[in-house]
Formats: C-alpha cells, structure tokens, sequence
C-alpha cells in the first residue's frame, strides 16, 4: 500500500463522551501517525464546505447545526493505506450496523452523532486538510 495522508474528525458528541484519547490510540495501534491534531470548533463556512455536496437534502441543515455545536477534533493522519485503514477502523456509517470493535460500534449511539468522521477517498482527504487547515 501506499503512504498517504487522510483527514478525520472527531464529532462534537465523541469530545463530549471523552472518546478522543482512545481513537487516537486506535489510529496509533493500527500503525497509523497523527501528523496534525487540534480542538476546535468548525464554522459554519467549513461546515458548508465539507458537506457542499449534501447541500439540498433533507439532513443537510442538522448536519450543519450539528457539526458546529460543539468542539471537534480535527486530525491530519498518515501511513500505508491511511483512508482505507481509518475507514475500516470507523465502521459502518450508521452506529447500528457498524460492528463492534471499530470506533463507530464501540462508541457511536444514532446516526445522526455517529461520533467521527473520515475522508472517502484520497482527493477527498486532499480537499478536506485544504478546508481544515488552509
């Protein structure tokens, strides 16, 4: 596999359910370096641009609301295979079919605060470190 970097976040219900220290050491255990890592919040014009392509549908303004109602962390994440590795260590989208033992199954209660988020693809990353850290 190729080294590459991704970008994942933890949601703003992950900072809030003290979730950070163990996916962080999950992303570590998988052999993975966080290049990059900061608490904030997401305004609203990176929240918009993040999920531009939802704009329209009918979760898009929760979406929205919710991304920038709390702290979040953001991370620049590195290693062989990096956006495959952190998709799989995530899980399934919605927490109810993610299988336990990935942070989504582990951690995640509805979809709608399914408490981390990861780059798709490696343009996806590309775009989105661009959003997050300029």
């Amino acid at each position: 596999m190729a080294q590459e970097k991704t970008y994942t976040m933890i949601k703003p219900d992950g900072v809030r359910n003290r979730h950070i220290g163990e996916i962080v050491n999950r992303f570590e255990r998988a052999g993975l370096d966080v290049e990059r890592m900061e608490l904030g919040m997401v305004t609203m014009d990176q929240a918009k641009a993040n999920y531009k392509e939802h704009e329209g549908k009918p979760f898009y303004d929760g979406l929205i609301e919710y991304i920038t109602s709390g702290p979040v962390v953001k991370m620049v994440v590195s290693g062989d295979g990096a956006v495959a590795k952190v998709r799989t260590l995530m899980g399934a989208t919605n927490p109810a079919d993610a299988a336990p033992g990935t942070i989504r199954g582990d951690f995640g209660l509805i979809m709608d605060e399914n408490v981390i988020h990861g780059s798709d693809s490696p343009e996806s990353a590309e775009r989105e470190i661009a959003i997050f850290f300029g």
